[in-house]
Protein backbone atom coordinates (compact mmCIF):
# COMPACT_ATOMS: atom_id res chain seq x y z
CA UNK A 1 0.00 0.00 0.00
CA UNK A 2 1.33 3.40 -0.96
CA UNK A 3 1.81 5.98 1.78
CA UNK A 4 0.18 9.35 1.30
CA UNK A 5 1.13 10.97 4.61
CA UNK A 6 4.62 11.79 5.78
CA UNK A 7 5.89 10.39 9.04
CA UNK A 8 6.01 12.79 11.96
CA UNK A 9 6.47 12.30 15.66
CA UNK A 10 3.29 11.90 17.67
CA UNK A 11 3.72 15.12 19.66
CA UNK A 12 4.01 17.14 16.46
CA UNK A 13 0.99 15.35 14.98
CA UNK A 14 -1.12 16.06 18.07
CA UNK A 15 0.00 19.69 18.08
CA UNK A 16 -1.01 20.02 14.42
CA UNK A 17 -4.41 18.46 15.11
CA UNK A 18 -4.99 20.91 17.99
CA UNK A 19 -4.14 23.76 15.65
CA UNK A 20 -6.65 22.41 13.09
CA UNK A 21 -9.32 22.26 15.81
CA UNK A 22 -8.60 25.82 16.99
CA UNK A 23 -8.79 27.25 13.49
CA UNK A 24 -12.18 25.59 13.02
CA UNK A 25 -13.45 26.91 16.39
CA UNK A 26 -12.30 30.38 15.39
CA UNK A 27 -13.68 30.38 11.87
CA UNK A 28 -17.01 29.00 13.06
CA UNK A 29 -17.25 31.99 15.41
CA UNK A 30 -16.36 34.38 12.58
CA UNK A 31 -18.97 32.84 10.26
CA UNK A 32 -21.48 33.06 13.11
CA UNK A 33 -20.95 36.82 13.24
CA UNK A 34 -21.83 36.96 9.54
CA UNK A 35 -25.20 35.37 10.38
CA UNK A 36 -27.46 38.39 10.89
CA UNK A 37 -29.78 36.48 13.25
CA UNK A 38 -26.88 35.55 15.54
CA UNK A 39 -25.18 38.93 15.24
CA UNK A 40 -28.37 40.73 16.35
CA UNK A 41 -28.47 38.48 19.42
CA UNK A 42 -24.81 39.17 20.22
CA UNK A 43 -25.42 42.91 19.93
CA UNK A 44 -28.38 42.55 22.29
CA UNK A 45 -26.16 40.63 24.74
CA UNK A 46 -28.25 37.45 24.74
CA UNK A 47 -27.72 34.52 22.33
CA UNK A 48 -30.23 31.65 22.24
CA UNK A 49 -31.43 32.60 25.73
CA UNK A 50 -27.93 32.80 27.19
CA UNK A 51 -26.61 36.08 28.61
CA UNK A 52 -23.29 37.12 27.09
CA UNK A 53 -21.97 38.48 30.37
CA UNK A 54 -18.40 39.15 31.47
CA UNK A 55 -18.52 35.82 33.34
CA UNK A 56 -19.65 33.97 30.23
CA UNK A 57 -16.91 35.61 28.15
CA UNK A 58 -14.30 34.73 30.79
CA UNK A 59 -15.51 31.11 30.82
CA UNK A 60 -15.37 30.95 27.02
CA UNK A 61 -11.86 32.43 27.11
CA UNK A 62 -10.68 29.82 29.62
CA UNK A 63 -12.30 27.04 27.59
CA UNK A 64 -10.58 28.14 24.37
CA UNK A 65 -7.25 28.42 26.17
CA UNK A 66 -7.33 24.62 26.57
CA UNK A 67 -6.80 23.75 22.88
CA UNK A 68 -4.53 26.76 22.36
CA UNK A 69 -2.30 25.52 25.20
CA UNK A 70 -2.31 22.00 23.78
CA UNK A 71 -0.60 23.21 20.59
CA UNK A 72 2.45 24.05 22.68
CA UNK A 73 2.14 21.39 25.39
CA UNK A 74 1.86 18.55 22.84
CA UNK A 75 5.32 19.50 21.62
CA UNK A 76 7.12 20.10 24.90
CA UNK A 77 5.71 17.82 27.62
CA UNK A 78 7.27 14.48 28.48
CA UNK A 79 5.57 11.36 27.14
CA UNK A 80 3.39 10.22 30.06
CA UNK A 81 1.99 13.63 30.95
CA UNK A 82 1.58 14.50 27.27
CA UNK A 83 -0.37 11.32 26.54
CA UNK A 84 -2.73 11.70 29.52
CA UNK A 85 -3.27 15.43 28.98
CA UNK A 86 -4.14 14.93 25.31
CA UNK A 87 -6.65 12.22 26.24
CA UNK A 88 -8.29 14.31 28.97
CA UNK A 89 -8.38 17.60 27.07
CA UNK A 90 -9.51 15.88 23.88
CA UNK A 91 -12.39 14.29 25.78
CA UNK A 92 -13.32 17.58 27.44
CA UNK A 93 -13.41 19.46 24.14
CA UNK A 94 -15.39 16.66 22.47
CA UNK A 95 -17.99 16.66 25.25
CA UNK A 96 -18.26 20.46 25.24
CA UNK A 97 -18.74 20.60 21.48
CA UNK A 98 -21.33 17.79 21.55
CA UNK A 99 -23.18 19.64 24.33
CA UNK A 100 -23.45 22.78 22.19
CA UNK A 101 -25.42 20.81 19.62
CA UNK A 102 -28.28 19.88 21.97
CA UNK A 103 -29.20 23.32 23.36
CA UNK A 104 -30.97 24.42 20.17
CA UNK A 105 -31.14 23.20 16.59
CA UNK A 106 -27.77 24.07 15.02
CA UNK A 107 -27.41 26.00 11.78
CA UNK A 108 -25.95 24.14 8.81
CA UNK A 109 -22.61 25.93 9.10
CA UNK A 110 -22.41 25.27 12.85
CA UNK A 111 -23.16 21.58 12.33
CA UNK A 112 -20.48 21.40 9.60
CA UNK A 113 -17.82 22.94 11.85
CA UNK A 114 -18.96 20.83 14.81
CA UNK A 115 -18.52 17.62 12.84
CA UNK A 116 -14.97 18.68 11.93
CA UNK A 117 -14.15 19.75 15.50
CA UNK A 118 -15.61 16.64 17.14
CA UNK A 119 -13.91 14.35 14.61
CA UNK A 120 -10.61 16.09 15.26
CA UNK A 121 -10.80 15.87 19.05
CA UNK A 122 -11.89 12.21 18.89
CA UNK A 123 -8.90 11.57 16.60
CA UNK A 124 -6.64 13.32 19.14
CA UNK A 125 -7.95 11.06 21.92
CA UNK A 126 -7.48 7.96 19.76
CA UNK A 127 -3.93 8.82 18.72
CA UNK A 128 -2.95 9.71 22.29
CA UNK A 129 -4.60 6.53 23.63
CA UNK A 130 -2.57 4.32 21.23
CA UNK A 131 0.64 6.33 21.67
CA UNK A 132 3.51 4.14 22.85
CA UNK A 133 6.71 5.48 24.33
CA UNK A 134 9.60 5.76 21.92
CA UNK A 135 12.69 7.91 21.57
CA UNK A 136 10.98 10.34 19.14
Amino acid sequence: MRKIFKTMDTGALLSTLWLFAILNYLYCDIVGLMDSHVLKQFLAGRVEGMDISQGFLLGASVLMTIPISMVLLSRVLIFGINKRLNIVTGMIMTIVQCATLVSSPPTMYYLFFSILEISCTILIVGIAWKWKYSQE
